[in-house]
């Protein structure tokens, strides 16, 4: 059998009609399948590379690691400089309180425990999430997904679970005394780019600090400059009691983090003694990897465009079948009549040589959110073959 009878045969499958390109490298903007043909990735791994494929100082530091050490002991016992190195450099772009970090395998992880570390600080076991958001797909972080269709095939979930609504004022009277913590993408990916309200985010801070109850903002999907500043949060004039990241975080390579404070992650440390625990999380390889990648993104200053690429996009994203663009820097949802119009317009689009995507909460919609590297005449480009696709 080939390869790709082999992956259908042996590799477990996530659906009954995967993509199943067969690629061979990956560089930059592109991949290249096995044949040769070359696609241009507008959606860089579901937001994981931020810096495109392989950049060369994420794979430096991938090699001079590996030689050094990889594998030590579980997580938290040794001291491990790519792990020292990357947490006190993204402290150093935190704010003041957000100034320890637990490094995870995945952002699911991370969502894990900041749940257990809310729970564990405050001493109590409600948690409430939003409808239409997306946390991860582990047992925990299922339970406070924000869609029944997703959620009900795994019942029972975890209990204690409330879901709010998004940009609706009348949903933060649910949160009491009796909640640990609420939990949101600071943007809402999965539910098609949603932009909250600036009045309505700063009135759910204030009521979390109100009740006692921690701000959990996952910034999984939308952190590392992807919205514009890098970090979403900072758009809204708030900061988070804990803070989730992954995706970009590694650079390509799998890394997840919750951050808090000092004072709050502690607890974590007694009554039981190792709270949260995990092997291979913060693995020096993909740590040295998410500190190349977060130094080049720095050094490379790519954020300040952003905006203005978002902007071009915008520009040329004119179609008839098109019924709205909503936006946030380079995370564009295009909405579409339909999931069969969308998908046959992913179908054109990937045959053309331009890797896209739909959300899980919005089918109808196609995903723009390329690596940040992406340029102007890569945008056009793009949009040419998408506004094609739909003309088909």
């Amino acid at each position: 059998m080939n390869n790709r009878q082999l992956f259908l045969q042996h590799v477990a499958q996530t659906s009954d009609a995967p993509l199943a390109l067969e690629i061979a490298k990956a560089e930059g903007m592109y991949m290249w399948d096995v044949n040769g043909k070359k696609y241009l990735d507008l959606i860089a791994g579901i937001s994981v590379c931020n810096m495109g494929h392989c950049h060369p100082a994420v794979v430096k530091a991938i090699q001079e690691q590996a030689q050094l050490y990889m594998h030590l002991l579980v997580y938290g016992e040794f001291v491990q400089s790519p792990q020292v190195s990357f947490a006190t450099l993204l402290t150093q772009h935190l704010p003041a309180h957000l100034d320890c970090v637990y490094f995870t395998n995945s952002g699911a992880e991370a969502v894990e425990g900041a749940m257990k570390l809310a729970k564990r600080y405050t001493g109590r076991t409600e948690i409430a999430a939003f409808n239409r958001s997306y946390h991860g797909s582990t047992q925990g972080a299922l339970s406070i997904l924000g869609d029944e269709y997703w959620r009900n095939a795994y019942r029972p979930l975890l209990p204690g679970i409330q879901h709010l609504e998004y940009n609706n004022y009348d949903s933060l009277e649910l949160i009491t005394t009796n909640t640990a913590a609420v939990i949101a993408e600071t943007i809402q990916g999965e539910g098609g780019v949603i932009v909250p309200e600036q009045a309505w985010i700063k009135a759910l801070r204030d009521k979390c600090t109100a009740a006692g109850a921690l701000l959990i903002l996952d910034e999984v999907q939308c952190g590392f400059g992807r919205n514009g500043t890098l970090w979403a949060f900072e758009q809204f004039g708030i900061t988070p009691d804990i803070l989730l990241l992954g995706k970009a975080l590694g650079g390509g390579m799998p890394l997840g983090a919750f951050i808090s404070s000092h004072n709050i992650m502690w607890s974590l440390t007694n009554n039981p003694v190792l709270g949260h625990i995990t092997t291979f999380g913060g693995h020096p390889v993909n740590c040295a990897a998410g500190l190349a990648g977060f130094q080049a993104l720095l050094d490379q200053q790519l954020i300040k465009d952003v905006e203005a690429k978002e902007q071009l996009f915008l520009q040329h994203l004119k179609h008839p079948a098109i019924k709205a663009i909503r936006s946030r820097g380079l995370m564009i949802a295009i909405e579409l009549e339909s999931f069969a119009v969308n998908k046959k317009a992913i179908d054109y689009c990937i045959d053309k040589g331009i890797i896209t995507d739909w959300f899980l909460f919005a089918p109808e919609c196609m995903r723009i959110a390329p690596p940040l590297i992406i340029t102007e005449e890569e945008i056009i480009f793009a949009c040419k073959i998408i506004c094609e696709g739909l003309n088909a």
